[in-house]
C-alpha cells in the first residue's frame, strides 16, 4: 500500500485523556448548537425556518453586488445565489425567510418578483423555479431532521452490536455522535445556515466516521489473539491504531482532495454542504483514533470483560 507517512509506534492511548477533554469541549459546543436549531434561533435555512425561494435567470448581465442591493432594500436576510454552470447565464436563487404565516410567505413571493421587474426594466427575469415553505411545515422538516440523526445513531449501536460487541457499539456511536455535534455546533458558531444540504452532509459523515471506526476495531479483534493477558488489552488497541493509521490518513486525504474540489469549485450553493463533510472527515478521523478506541479501552480498564 502506498504510504504517505510511514510505520508508527505512538502512544495514542497515553493521551486520552487530554482528547476526552478535548472532545467534551466540542461535545459541549455541539449541545449548545444543537439546542439553538432545535429552538428556532439558529440561522436556519427556508427548509427549516420557512420562506420563499425564487431560481430565474436575466437576459442580460446583472453584477450579484446590484442585485443585493434591489432585494436588501425589502429583504435585509434575503439570501442570494449566483449560479453558475447552470442551463442559463445570469441565473440566481434568492431566498427570504418567513416566520410568519403562509399568506406572508405568498406576500414575499409577489413582492420579490415585483421587485426583479421593477429594479431591472429593459432586463427580463425569467422564473424557472419558485418554492415556498410555510413555517408550520419547516418546523415539521426540522423535527423529521433531528429523528433521521437520532435514528441513524441508533441502528449504529445495533450494527456494531451484532459485528463486534455491546461495548464497541456504545463506543463508535458516542464517536459518532460526537462527530455529528462538533460540525453542528462550529456550523453554529461560525453563523453558517443550517439547511436539508447540511443535514445531508450529517448523515454522511455520520457513515464516514463508522467506516473509520469499524477498520480500527477490526484490526483491534485480529490482534487480540496475540495480546493474551488483561494487561496487554491497551497496547493491543494501540498497536491496532498505529497499523490502520497509514489507510486511515491516506483515506482522509484523498476524501478531502475531492470534497475541497467541490468547496472551491462548486459554487456557492454546494459551499456549506461541502464545508460540513470536510470538517466531519477531519473530526471523524480525529474520533476513531482518539474517542471510540479510548473509550474501549477505559470500560475495559474499569470493568474487565475480555480478560479476567
Amino acid at each position: 500500500m502506498f504510504r504517505i507517512i510511514p510505520d508508527t509506534n505512538i502512544n495514542f492511548i497515553g493521551v486520552r485523556k487530554i482528547a476526552f477533554i478535548v472532545s467534551l469541549a466540542f461535545i459541549v459546543l455541539g449541545i449548545v448548537g444543537f439546542s439553538m436549531i432545535s429552538l428556532g434561533k439558529a440561522n436556519l435555512g427556508i427548509d427549516f425556518a420557512g420562506g420563499s425561494m425564487i431560481k430565474g435567470y436575466f437576459e442580460q448581465t446583472v453584477e450579484i453586488e446590484e442585485l443585493r442591493n434591489a432585494i436588501n432594500s425589502e429583504f435585509e436576510n434575503a439570501s442570494i445565489t449566483n449560479l453558475t454552470g447552470f442551463e442559463f447565464d445570469n441565473a440566481f436563487i434568492v431566498k427570504t425567510k418567513s416566520p410568519g404565516t403562509e399568506e406572508e410567505s405568498r406576500q414575499q413571493l409577489a413582492t420579490l418578483e415585483k421587485i426583479l421587474a421593477e429594479s431591472f426594466k429593459g432586463n427580463t427575469f425569467t422564473k424557472v423555479e419558485t418554492h415556498q415553505i410555510g413555517p408550520a411545515v419547516g418546523e415539521t422538516l426540522r423535527k423529521d431532521a433531528q429523528f433521521a440523526i437520532l435514528l441513524s445513531l441508533f441502528g449504529i449501536i445495533v450494527y456494531i452490536w451484532i459485528r463486534f460487541d455491546f461495548r464497541s457499539g456504545i463506543a463508535a456511536t458516542i464517536a459518532t455522535f460526537h462527530d455529528v455535534l462538533a460540525v453542528m455546533g462550529i456550523f453554529w458558531a461560525l453563523g453558517l445556515e443550517f439547511d436539508m444540504l447540511t443535514v445531508t452532509a450529517l448523515l454522511t459523515l455520520a457513515g464516514y466516521s463508522l467506516t473509520d471506526t469499524v477498520v480500527v476495531f477490526d484490526r483491534i479483534r485480529e490482534n487480540l489473539k496475540k495480546f493474551r493477558t488483561r494487561g496487554e488489552f491497551s497496547n493491543c488497541v494501540n498497536s491496532s491504531i498505529n497499523e490502520v493509521l497509514a489507510r486511515t490518513f491516506n483515506t482522509s486525504i484523498t476524501v478531502i482532495f475531492v470534497v475541497g474540489s467541490i468547496f472551491l469549485f462548486g459554487g456557492d450553493v454546494l459551499r456549506n454542504f461541502s464545508l460540513a463533510l470536510i470538517l466531519g472527515v477531519v473530526v471523524g478521523t480525529y474520533s476513531s483514533i482518539f474517542v471510540a478506541s479510548p473509550i474501549v479501552v477505559e470500560w475495559e480498564a474499569r470493568s474487565p470483560k475480555r480478560f479476567k
